[in-house]
């Protein structure tokens, strides 16, 4: 039989996951990925093929700037900057180290960067309801 984890568990539960405690080595990366993949439970990090656009860069989640309740976890929006052409499939989220999948969602579109280049904005978010 499951066990029920109530709200408050949640948020805690949260809390680890996200680095609220600020410890800059914990903090997490969220990175746009390239490769044509839909997230799996058995996902690693090197299922992800990182965006290697040269005007592109992981983005660091600060611990202490995610807002818990609930069970909810939401980060600001974050927009990254693509200086060529691309396609986008979706966004992963790692360990400080780049080691570790922490989750990842594909977009429901595929995001085609032109020539130009362009910008994509995540709104990160885990609901552990």
């Amino acid at each position: 039989m499951a066990f029920l984890v109530p709200n408050e568990g949640e948020d805690f539960c949260l809390e680890k996951i996200v680095n609220f405690a600020d410890t800059a080595s914990q903090n997490l990366f969220l990175r746009l990925y390239e490769n044509d993949v839909t997230p799996g439970e058995t996902d690693t990090v090197a299922t992800y093929t990182e965006v290697t656009d040269g005007s592109y860069a992981a983005i660091e989640l600060t611990g202490s700037s995610w807002t818990i309740l609930d069970g909810l976890a939401s980060y600001a929006q974050q927009t990254f900057t693509i200086g060529t052409t691309q396609s986008i499939y979706g966004y992963y989220v790692t360990n400080y180290a780049g080691t570790v999948l922490v989750l990842a969602e594909r977009f429901t579109s595929t995001i085609t960067i032109g020539a130009g280049g362009g910008n994509v904005a995540v709104t990160p978010t885990i609901n552990l309801d």
